[in-house]
Order: structure tokens, then C-alpha cells, then sequence
């Protein structure tokens, strides 16, 4: 035990020295490096001395320089002065790999962080840190194991050209549909770290949707979690019941158990993936809580999402700020940059939805001004679309979608298209092309024409 206390020391010494004298090396670990990591006052107090001088004046400093800048402290008294300006006189430069050091020094801010947040952790089981509960203790712990220097400083235009002829051509990871001219105007799927927003009005089909994509999504084989502020899990979990085993929601609730056991077991050999279905009360939870979720997910199932579906933002709140003197602009503008800012660094795509304003909710033809509450919200969004309704389309058992925003592709071909609907089974599915009959000229119209159902005859029991 002694020896490694000494190992340890000699290596922040060995910190506290390439700090004064290596500028590469200074430049490089500064931002990593934390007064906690290290073991006594004296070091620590040492160290944010170091920081501070560089700090300030963007220069490193001389050991004359940190002795008379802590004489001058009056937060130390004299047996500290003197220890910690024995140690800064001990200090001597060093010839040394610097790879290895940074190397060494990247393993020991890790070992640093991971050390002190088993520490934290403990505290808080204890119920000795009042501002955090248990539920903190799984993202306390992976950002500590995520503790890492950075490598990548920009991207160098004429230097990195072949990396980026290499990404152009690089077949980018998408989540499909299994809705024909979705995957068109999309190009094959969304991409990670993108916000796609469905606009809809009350009871259009917003969570319909949501729930038919996620039903679809698990049938590829993805893993998907699904964040539920509106309805219960069991409610959510009904829905996708309903679409995966091909019953009606009023059916389900007839199924026998053997035959709801058989068509879940033909589920499970069908896909490999995994959908989780988490509920929050309703303007409880924001982006801090969902990230928290995902670590958790992580952690204790080693359960990484293909996609988070989140219903609805609108009834998400903001983890900067608090309703109230806010207005409503700058709010849910503040939620959907917190949700695209989870979406990049989780890289996946996040699925929500929004509400119209009251004239939308009657509108044939609903546009980005129908926005509810906040048209910031678009400017967010990589993609925004609308469903619509009416009497005539209900009858026919069929919506109306509209593309609204499109980072993907040209938001001017297919701008609107049918889809249909079946709201007993909450599916959605291709239409016969002769149906697509109301929308714009620039709609593309070879697209196959196949059974919605075919996907479903496996479960037949």
C-alpha cells in the first residue's frame, strides 16, 4: 500500500513538473486534469495555482512566479507555505516521452474520477449529500468512465480531404421505415443525431405513430426506448401489442393467454431487438432525466438504443429552465435544442411530437405557422412533419402527411402524400398508388405496391 502511495506521488509530481515546463503537455491535459485528483492540500493547492496563472495570463509559469503568487495568499498558513514551496523547489524538468505522458496522465484522471465517484456515491446511499439521490449514482459513475482526452482539434479542409471524400461515400447508418414514401423523402431513414418531429393535432395520430414506428422499428431487430409523458407504459405497451401481434386493442384484451404467449414467443424468434417502454408524470422530466435513463439503461442491462421515441415534447420540461417567466417561444425552443443536443451525444435519432395551434387543428393543410407554442421549435428540428385529417380521409381509413422541414432531401418532391390508417390495430401502411389522388404535382409516383399485412402472417396463430 505504502509503495503505490508512492508511486502515485511521484507521479503527480511528475504532473505538477511537465505542467511548469512542457507547454505541449500543459496545453493538452489542463482541461482534463482536476485539483480533486490529487492526493494532499498542499498538491492541490499547488496545482490550482498552476491553473490559474495559466488561465489568466496564457502563459505557463516559473517556479519564482508560483512561489511569490502563493506568499501572497492569505488561505494558507505558514507550515502549508513552506511545504508546498519545498515541493515546488523539488521540481525539476524532465526528459520524458510525452505519448507516455499523455498516456499516463489520461489513466490517471480516470482511475481519479471513477475513485471519487465511487466515493460520491457512497455519500449519497449514506444521505450525506443532500442535493443528489440515488438515481444520480449511475450518471455520476459513466461520466466518470467516460473520462477521456480528446484527440480531435477541427477538421482541416485541404488536409482531411481524403477523410471527407470517404465520408461522402460512406453509407450512413439510418433507421428505416417500413412506409414507402417515408423512406423516400428521407433517403433510406433518419439519421443518428438528428430530431424528427411529427405535428399533428388531438387525437390526429401523433402517439399512433409514435407507436406504430416503434412496433416497426423492434420488428427490424432494433432496440428502441420509448418515453412516455402522457399515457401509462401499459397503455403505450397495449398499443404496440396491438400492432405487433395483429389483434384489435379491443380484442387484446379477449386473447387467450396461450394464444398472447404463442404470438410474443414468434415475436421473440422474429427479432433480436429490445423495446423498453419508461413513464414519466407529465412536465416532470427533461433531457437530464432521459440522459440519466440511457446511462442506467447501460449500465445495468447493457441496453444501447437505436432510437428514443419521446411523447410528446411538449409536455417535457427544460433542464435550464423553469416555466413561468419564460415565455413559450424560448421554452420549448430551449427543449427541442436540449433533445437534439441528446440525440448527438447518444448518437441516435429522437422521434417526438407536437401539437398544432387551434386553427391548425381544423386545417386541411397545415403548415410550420401551425405550430403550437413556438416556432423554434422547427428551426430545431433536422425533420418536421405533419398529419392530417378529415372526414373524407377518415372514411377511407387514411391521413394526409405533409413534409414541413427536410435536412434529409428536397422538402419540395413528394411535399404530401396518403398513408394509411388502421386505428384498431394502431398500424400504419402503404396506400395503392391510384389513392394518392390529392396530392402536389411533384409527387413521384412508382412506388411499388404491396400487401401491408404480409409482414404480420407469422403471427397467425
Amino acid at each position: 500500500m505504502m509503495e503505490q502511495s508512492l508511486m502515485t506521488n511521484r507521479l503527480e509530481d511528475t504532473i505538477l513538473t511537465n505542467l511548469i515546463f512542457n507547454e505541449e503537455y500543459s496545453r493538452k491535459v489542463l482541461p482534463f486534469l482536476k485539483d480533486e485528483y490529487f492526493g494532499t492540500r498542499s498538491d492541490k493547492i499547488l496545482f490550482a495555482s498552476i491553473e490559474e496563472f495559466i488561465t489568466k495570463y496564457n502563459n505557463l509559469p516559473t517556479k519564482e512566479t508560483l512561489i511569490i503568487e502563493l506568499n501572497n495568499r492569505k488561505d494558507i498558513n505558514e507550515e502549508e507555505f513552506k511545504a508546498i514551496r519545498t515541493t515546488i523547489n523539488g521540481l525539476t524538468p524532465q526528459e520524458n516521452d510525452i505519448q507516455w505522458l499523455f498516456d499516463t496522465t489520461e489513466k490517471f484522471c480516470k482511475d481519479k474520477a471513477v475513485n471519487n465517484a465511487v466515493l460520491n456515491g457512497i455519500k449519497i446511499l449514506d444521505g450525506k449529500d443532500q442535493k443528489r439521490t440515488p438515481e444520480a449514482i449511475p450518471s455520476i459513475l459513466s461520466e466518470a468512465l467516460a473520462v477521456s482526452f480528446d484527440n480531435h482539434i477541427g477538421h482541416d479542409y485541404i488536409g482531411d480531404a481524403d477523410d471527407r471524400f470517404d465520408y461522402y461515400h460512406r453509407k450512413e447508418l439510418r433507421l428505416p421505415f417500413d412506409l414507402q414514401y417515408f423512406n423516400r423523402i428521407t433517403k433510406g431513414g433518419v439519421p443518428q443525431k438528428t430530431l424528427n418531429v411529427c405535428l399533428a393535432g388531438t387525437g390526429v395520430g401523433k402517439s399512433l405513430f409514435m407507436c406504430h414506428l416503434a412496433a416497426s422499428s423492434l420488428l427490424e431487430g432494433k432496440n428502441v426506448l420509448y418515453i412516455t409523458l402522457e399515457m401509462a407504459e401499459e397503455r403505450i405497451a397495449e398499443r404496440i401489442d396491438a400492432n405487433l401481434l395483429d389483434v384489435t386493442t379491443d380484442d387484446l384484451h379477449a386473447l387467450p393467454k396461450q394464444m398472447f404467449d404463442d404470438r410474443i414467443e414468434k415475436l421473440k424468434k422474429r427479432s433480436p431487438g429490445t423495446l423498453i417502454v419508461k413513464e414519466y408524470p407529465t412536465a416532470s422530466a427533461h433531457s437530464g432525466h432521459f440522459k440519466a435513463l440511457l446511462n442506467e439503461l447501460a449500465l445495468k442491462k447493457s441496453f444501447k438504443p437505436d432510437v428514443l421515441m419521446i411523447d410528446y415534447l411538449n409536455i417535457c420540461a427544460s433542464s435550464r429552465f423553469k416555466g413561468g417567466n419564460i415565455s413559450s417561444y424560448f421554452y420549448i425552443k430551449a427543449i427541442a435544442e436540449e433533445l437534439r443536443g441528446l440525440a448527438v451525444e447518444f448518437k441516435l435519432p429522437i422521434f417526438t411530437a407536437t401539437q398544432t395551434t387551434r386553427s391548425g387543428f381544423v386545417s386541411t393543410d397545415i403548415g410550420l405557422e401551425d405550430t403550437s407554442e413556438s416556432f423554434g421549435l422547427p428551426a430545431t428540428a433536422d425533420f418536421m412533419f405533419a398529419l392530417m385529417s378529415s372526414e373524407e380521409l377518415d372514411s377511407l381509413n387514411q391521413m394526409k402527411v405533409k413534409q414541413l422541414k427536410n435536412r434529409y432531401s428536397d422538402p419540395a418532391i413528394n411535399r404530401s402524400f396518403i398513408i394509411g390508417v388502421d386505428r384498431s390495430k394502431m398500424r400504419l401502411y402503404d396506400v395503392e398508388q391510384k389513392a394518392q389522388n390529392i396530392v402536389d404535382a411533384n409527387q413521384e409516383k412508382d412506388i411499388a405496391e404491396t400487401d401491408p399485412y404480409d409482414k404480420f402472417s407469422d403471427f397467425k396463430v
